[in-house]
């Protein structure tokens, strides 16, 4: 990766645009085939920037986002939500990283910060997340972090508009039930 050190935060409603441009930028190239090309090729930045602004102007005490810095730019971000299921727990409902940062330990570290996050507040709970089934990469990585593909459905559409979607893409449950497996991995 680099030499400079990545710093670790809790977003502000201020890293709403950086945080939104990335969350874009990670949905055009890997939600492709998914989500229709007019959406991604159309309003998928203000889109997420409409959703960012309001997770970080109104941050819920459920929920909580962390960001990753590199040399003073956005490297990577984390969105969790708090008991958002009885049975899986905390829903890690976003985790991206820069293109060009990726495959260098800043989402293994992102997952660790989030796991020690939810064992402190609610403290027993697991972590599950959804990633679409086109996508083997984030399969590959969420599999070597430990991560247990329980359940599949169908994936929603972006603001609930089905328009956004091409077909009826297929998403999978990956699930840890003890999050503290995640814990002491680093960038």
């Amino acid at each position: 990766m680099t030499s400079n050190p990545v710093q670790y935060r809790a977003a502000s409603v201020s890293d709403a645009p950086t945080v939104a441009a990335l969350h874009a930028a990670s949905w055009q190239r890997h939600y492709r085939g998914a989500y229709s090309d007019a959406f991604l090729d159309g309003d998928v930045e203000a889109d997420r920037l409409r959703v960012w602004t309001t997770r970080l102007r109104h941050p819920d005490a459920a929920s909580f986002t962390i960001v990753a810095e590199l040399a003073g730019s956005l490297a990577g971000f984390v969105h969790t939500i708090l008991d958002a299921d009885p049975v899986w727990g905390a829903l890690v409902d976003n985790l991206h990283v820069a293109h060009g940062l990726q495959r260098g330990g800043l989402g293994t570290r992102l997952m660790g910060e989030a796991a020690q996050t939810i064992t402190e507040r609610r403290p027993g709970a697991g972590l599950y997340l959804w990633v679409l089934a086109q996508n083997m990469a984030a399969q590959a990585f969420y599999d070597a972090q430990g991560g247990v593909c329980v359940d599949r459905g169908l994936a929603q559409a972006p603001g609930g508009d089905p328009a956004q979607l091409n077909g009826a893409p297929v998403k999978l449950r990956y699930a840890w039930s003890d999050p503290s497996v995640l814990f002491g991995r680093h960038a």
